[in-house]
């Protein structure tokens, strides 16, 4: 059996004990180093102390709910957070994956998919990690484009630094958020779809992923940007299609459906549509 390339413990929350001793089963398994907690105060001083490799939090905790934690995490650490939960619906797992969780699982669910998904939220902040540690190496040449610095406007991102600047001052963003943000400014202005765009966040396998999460990033990007929707500077919508770069000559939405259509069809992406 492979082991993990992360030495963190995994941090999982949730009042029902049983819940994580399933959990952690699975997690030891594979050869995870695994930390428990049973409600919102003891988690937050899990992460302060276990400085964990990933949290797989349940939202409805007694003390201090799940999104509260998403919330305190997000202000100091970028740590991956998969939310299982038995909050289900769609507005609820858009709620979370807005507020800041990598991704979401509704209860109840398999102990062998959950394994999967950590596998694979823990391989993208690895990837994210190694392309800072070898910039301009052989390992990140494969995977990051040739330009390691993007600008548009007074926004620029540093692929090899994961580092991202709006007039010179410093932006944090999330593994997802950066990701989206640079898909955004590589494709330099034409129009990705929501499926184009969780292509780039996910990869092949996002049939699990709402389309509505791109939305929801979006959403918290532009925040954190202090970018406008109706006058954006860096993220423009384009209605009923999906996304593009602002055009850095205007200063309003990209609203011109003939030339939005065109370029969605040319940046559609490959397979069946969803």
């Amino acid at each position: 059996m492979d082991m993990p390339v992360s030495q963190a413990p995994i941090l999982v929350v949730d009042d029902d004990a049983k819940i994580v001793k399933l959990v952690r089963t699975y997690l030891e398994r594979e050869g995870y180093r695994v930390v428990e907690a049973s409600d919102g105060r003891s988690a937050l001083a899990a992460v302060a102390l276990e400085m964990p490799s990933l949290l797989v939090l349940d939202m409805m905790l007694p003390e201090v709910d799940g999104l509260a934690i998403i919330r305190a995490v997000r202000r100091t650490q970028q740590t991956p957070i998969v939310v299982i939960s038995a909050r289900g619906t769609t507005a609820d797992r858009i709620a979370g994956l807005s507020e800041g969780a990598d991704d979401y699982l509704p209860k109840p669910f398999s102990p062998a998919e959950l394994v999967v998904r950590i596998k694979r939220v823990l391989s993208r902040t690895e990837t994210t990690a190694l392309d800072r540690d070898d910039p301009g190496g052989t390992e990140g040449a494969d995977r990051l484009p040739d330009v390691r610095i993007l600008r548009h406007g007074d926004l620029e991102m540093d692929l090899d630094r994961h580092e991202t600047s709006v007039a010179g001052r410093r932006v944090e963003l999330t593994a997802m958020e950066f990701r989206l943000l640079a898909a955004l400014l590589q494709a330099r202005g034409r129009v990705l779809t929501r499926d184009r765009l969780l292509d780039a966040l996910y990869g092949e396998d996002e049939a699990a992923v709402l389309d509505r999460s791109v939305d929801a990033l979006v959403k918290r990007l532009r925040e954190k940007l202090g970018d406008d929707a109706e006058r954006p500077r860096y993220v423009a919508t384009v209605r009923g299609v999906g996304y593009r770069s602002a055009p850095l000559d205007s200063g309003a939405s990209d609203r011109a459906p003939d030339d939005a259509a065109a370029d969605g069809r040319a940046t559609r992406p490959l397979g069946a549509a969803r």
